[in-house]
């Protein structure tokens, strides 16, 4: 149970630092050393592309096969969460038709998915010339996570 109210955190702040893009890239050296291994483990043929320090936790963005990621690292260099943005028509089938009903008069400006513990968690944002909303997948459809007038 400790370890979920850790991810939800976890998600939670990574759903703000990706969709307010305020992160500062910092070279790769600024990485602890326990970051830098772990992410070596973790993915072997990544090409690390930039890095972000934050209190607690590094953000890590690299290329492997021909993908973007982002990866989560605690300080103790454990793996948090994995990202990458997405098409929706990646989405499983239920979470695309449902997608649909929300995307009346409105459309889809960023769609990703994060993968913690084990369990993989999508994240849609959709607007108007009035609102941006912010989905969450809660595994047979969405619900709001966030919602704001422009």
């Amino acid at each position: 149970m400790k370890k979920l109210i850790k991810a939800a955190a976890i998600v939670m702040t990574l759903v703000l630092a990706v969709s307010m893009n305020t992160a500062f890239a910092a070279p790769a050296e600024n990485v602890n050393g326990q970051i830098m291994n772990s992410f070596r483990q973790d993915f072997q043929n990544a090409q690390l592309m930039s890095t972000d320090i934050s209190k607690n936790f590094s953000k890590l963005t690299f290329k492997m096969d021909g993908n973007v990621l982002t990866a989560f690292y605690s300080e103790n260099g454990e793996l948090l969460a994995v990202s990458r943005n997405i098409v929706s028509t990646t989405l499983p089938i239920s979470l695309f038709n449902s997608l649909k009903k929300h995307q009346d008069k409105a459309w889809l400006t960023e769609l990703f998915e994060i993968k913690a513990d084990n369990q993989n968690t999508y994240y849609a944002t959709i607007e108007n010339a009035e609102t941006k909303t912010v989905l969450r997948s809660n595994g047979f459809g969405w619900e709001i996570y966030s919602s704001a007038k422009k």
